[in-house]
Formats: C-alpha cells, sequence, structure tokens
C-alpha cells in the first residue's frame, strides 16, 4: 500500500516511512499536485477538509487526531494495515527511498569515528546520501512500534 500525506502530516508520514510504507510526502505541493498523487495509485491522507469532497473516500482519508501517533494508530485501524517488521527501517525516513546496505569502509568519514567504530552495519539512501545504522535510536524505535501496534 502506498501513501501521500499532504503538508500538515509530516510526522506521520515519517512513521509510516519508519513501517516500510512508500509514502510521499512535500511541504511545498499545491493542492492540485497532491490530489494528483491519487493516479500513481496512492491512498492520500489529509488535514484539509477542503479537500474532502474533491476525491472519493477510497482515495483519500480525512485525518483527524492531531497527534502523529493517534493518526498512526488510527490509520492503522481504519485501513486494517498489517506492519511487517521486516521493512521496518527499510526506508529513508526524510525522502523515502529505499535504504541500501553499505560497506563500512564506505561510511568512513560520513559518521563519526565513534559510530563506525561501535557499529559494522550501516545503510545508506542513495537519494539523500543519508547514512543509517542500528543505534539505540533503532532499539527505542522498534519499543514505540509495537506500543503504537498494541503488542
Amino acid at each position: 500500500m502506498k501513501f501521500a500525506a499532504d503538508r500538515m502530516l509530516g510526522k506521520l508520514a515519517k512513521w509510516l516511512r519508519i513501517l516500510g510504507y512508500d509514502t510521499v510526502y512535500s511541504r511545498k505541493q499545491s493542492n492540485d499536485t497532491f490530489l494528483a498523487l491519487a493516479d500513481d495509485d496512492r491512498i492520500l491522507l489529509s488535514r484539509n477538509t477542503r479537500l474532502v469532497g474533491r476525491m472519493g473516500q477510497d482515495r483519500l482519508v480525512f485525518v483527524e487526531a492531531n497527534d502523529p501517533k493517534k493518526q498512526l494508530q488510527a490509520l492503522i485501524r481504519l485501513l486494517g494495515l498489517k506492519p511487517d517488521p521486516d521493512k521496518f527501517f527499510s526506508r529513508c525516513a526524510v525522502c523515502n527511498a529505499l535504504l541500501e546496505p553499505i560497506k563500512p569502509e564506505d561510511v568512513i568519514g560520513r559518521v563519526p569515528d565513534h559510530i563506525w567504530t561501535d557499529h559494522n552495519k550501516f545503510s545508506e539512501c542513495k537519494n539523500c546520501g543519508r547514512i543509517y545504522w542500528p543505534g539505540s535510536h533503532l532499539a527505542r524505535g522498534r519499543r514505540e512500534i509495537r506500543r503504537l501496534l498494541g503488542e
């Protein structure tokens, strides 16, 4: 399932990406550009009440909650999403591209020295160049995911 989140749902978009869902998000797109993303087989997510009548309910989900975690929980319930743990942390949380494994020697100078010496597994976003590694943020993220999913 693919999503597009409007400019009011950046944190929700980030959480969907963390769960492995292909989620387009831009703070700079017009309403018409946003609505056109439905043509790419995406479910549109919006907090903009003016968009509700412009798209069928099967293509646009109006997100009511203000809190991103409550937004995610409501979306999971509403759409019956079954997040796959094998896909968690597989996308760049910033730009949505799939992450690719990268050799530790290829990140020298691109991550702090203490990170390079303490870790041996890295992923790279080929789109924006960000480097990811399984640090303490990963364990916290997994705990938060379990909490959000009610596990």
